[in-house]
């Protein structure tokens, strides 16, 4: 069951410092993005706001579409996810100070919020939980599948780093698409392993329905987060879902991946070209 509406007690476990944060935004392609922002909390009853201290693309994304997705989850495994429509900044103000008054904040004298955003809250589905049970079970398919799905052919695409950090059983995945709406949608925690570094294998044991709704050829986002707060953000194509003599797991097959960790966020393959210098400035001359 939706509603608009966040309750006290939504309200009160999204202060906490001690969360997972994560904001959905639309590229202008059309694509999914998923950033880690600890800071999103409850504003009232009927809008949500973040606060921005790194220079990542979800910034950028909001303003050339608003539409967003959030979750925020506790560590007691606690779920909460939504739509929003984000709809101004403020780089001044009482939530301003709110922000850095904050320990994380108030004695970082390198990352302290410098903008605060706000968003509208649309759509809200509640209080719910990890499901644990589907998450183990998903986890060893997942293993499982990967042997018959590697494809390690051409060059490399994921890190060795990033391929053992997104296969570790620790480590927690959320997928994202684009809904039908025009917005983005976070799957939390689901079963994922890397198959090669080229290749992502899931298993829909948990969110069964949201998954079995991926249409084969849309490009989706998987984000891999460790409780060490290390992550990693990559996309590709949905090439559906296949059967190796047990139950079936989806496959992604990758063409992007993005470095989220401050201090400096961007993009790690497809790498982009250094072209040689051609023109120096004399000495003395004006830039």
């Amino acid at each position: 069951m939706s509603t608009r509406e966040f309750s006290d007690s939504d309200m009160k476990a999204f202060e906490r410092e001690a969360k997972i944060g994560l904001l959905a935004t639309v590229s202008p392609e059309g694509l999914p993005h998923i950033s880690l922002i600890t800071s999103i909390q409850a504003k009232d009853p009927r809008h949500l706001m973040f606060g921005q201290f790194t220079e990542g693309l979800s910034k950028k994304h909001v303003k050339t579409n608003p539409r967003t997705g959030f979750v925020v989850m506790s560590p007691q495994k606690e779920v909460w996810r939504g739509k929003a429509r984000w709809t101004h900044e403020e780089k001044s103000g009482k939530d301003y100070e709110l922000y850095n008054q904050k320990p994380m904040f108030r004695y970082n004298a390198y990352l302290g919020i410098h903008t605060v955003h706000y968003l509208d809250l649309v759509d809200f589905s509640g209080k719910g939980r990890l499901q644990t049970a589907g998450l183990v079970a998903g986890t060893l398919l997942s293993f499982f599948s990967r042997l018959f799905t590697k494809r390690e052919q051409e060059k490399r695409i994921l890190k060795h780093w990033a391929e053992t950090h997104i296969s570790r059983p620790g480590t927690l995945k959320f997928l994202a698409y684009v809904g039908t709406d025009g917005y983005p949608v976070i799957v939390p925690a689901i079963p994922c392993c890397a198959a090669g570094s080229r290749r992502l294998v899931f298993a829909p044991t948990v969110h069964r329905r949201e998954l079995a709704a991926l249409t084969e050829g849309e490009t989706v986002a998987l984000f891999a987060l460790s409780l060490e707060m290390e992550s990693v953000l990559v996309r590709g194509r949905f090439a559906g879902y296949r059967r190796h003599g047990g139950p079936r797991t989806g496959v992604i097959d990758i063409d992007w991946v993005y470095n989220s960790m401050p201090p400096k966020q961007g993009v790690i393959y497809p790498s982009e070209s250094l072209s040689p210098v051609s023109v120096f400035e004399k000495p003395g001359q004006a830039r």
